[in-house]
């Protein structure tokens, strides 16, 4: 299946590599943490995949071991890399926009500035699938409809209820839970509807096209620009045809870009050699999952409010791109 074949492809890149256990993690800089934990995402999603692809690379570039939390999503990530429960993460722009003003409703006013921008990683755009048997064929027809949008401090969980409301579209029921999960309760009749957004094509999407007949379900220009005027986080794009084997056709969709974070204490050496090591060997990470084909230095522009780690900065300017300096904070 798609899921289980990008899984072992993701999980060959380190292992082709020969990377050290946990008990033989020797960093290369005796200053630095012998293990660092990352935030990922629950199953069906991208961070799942993308999450081990670029750690395995920072393991064998530093010889810190890397290990994965499963979390909700970018809500959560966010939360524990600020407490530190966590070193490193990734998350979607708008939500860490929301973090660091507080004034998401599930920061309940409280600001979290103890994160730093690594790198940038890819797009996410924001579309959904339906069984072709159900006969939707668009968003509009989700009034009174049971929907799911992944887990509840995901990005979709946060901005599919809000992007709806706004659409004026009121869904009979929204549930919460892994990308899979959703996927199989589509399956089973439980959701006429699963809405998500990560990076393309989702896997938990390219596994339902091989279990049986589903349409994708896309923005109309007219739903683009509203959205896109009542979210200016979000902006307007197209994915092509050839996204998803059974698509068929171009899909309007809206997306945000996602970035690597981390907590601002990590050293600054630390983290250069780790932005160094993930965009300076973009080929080996798009071997490992497609969604890498963005995760370029030239797309560091795509954050223009969180402040980059001192590491990620120097980086990024040493290979030509101009980051402000009140874009740089320890």
């Amino acid at each position: 299946m798609m899921l289980r074949r990008t899984l072992m492809i993701g999980a060959g890149l380190g292992l082709a590599a020969g990377l050290p256990s946990l008990a033989a993690a020797q960093p290369r800089n005796a200053a630095w943490p012998r293990a660092l934990n990352m935030g990922t995402a629950a199953p069906g999603g991208t961070y799942a995949l993308y999450g081990p692809a670029w750690g395995q690379l920072v393991q064998e570039a530093t010889g810190i071991n890397i290990s994965y939390r499963t979390t909700q999503g970018p809500n959560q990530n966010i939360v524990l890399v600020n407490t530190r429960e966590v070193e490193i993460g990734m998350v979607t722009m708008g939500v860490a926009l929301q973090a660091w003003n507080g004034d998401g409703a599930w920061t309940q006013g409280r600001k979290f500035q103890d994160i730093r921008a690594l790198f940038p990683m890819y797009d996410t755009p924001f579309h959904g699938i339906a069984l072709k048997k159900s006969g939707i064929t668009r968003m509009s027809q989700l009034v009174g409809k049971n929907i799911g949008v992944g887990p509840r401090g995901g990005t979709p969980g946060t901005y599919f209820p809000l992007m709806l409301d706004k659409l004026g579209i009121k869904p009979g029921a929204v549930r919460f839970g892994s990308g899979s999960d959703m996927s199989g309760q589509l399956q089973d009749g439980l959701l006429d509807a699963f809405l998500f957004a990560s990076g393309v094509p989702i896997p938990a999407f390219s596994e339902a096209e091989t279990q049986g007949e589903v349409t994708f379900l896309d923005f109309t220009a007219d739903e683009v620009t509203k959205l896109t005027a009542a979210f200016p986080e979000l902006s307007p794009s197209k994915l092509p045809a050839t996204t998803y084997r059974t698509a068929g056709r171009e899909l309007n969709v809206v997306g945000m870009f996602n970035f690597a974070i981390g907590h601002k204490s990590l050293a600054e050496d630390l983290v250069y050699e780790m932005v160094k090591s993930v965009l300076g060997q973009n080929a080996r990470l798009r071997q490992a999952i497609s969604a890498a084909s963005e995760t370029l230095a030239e797309n560091a522009g795509k954050n223009t409010f969180l402040p980059y780690h001192p590491g990620a900065a120097r980086y990024l300017r040493e290979v030509g791109q101009k980051i402000p300096d009140n874009l740089v904070m320890a």
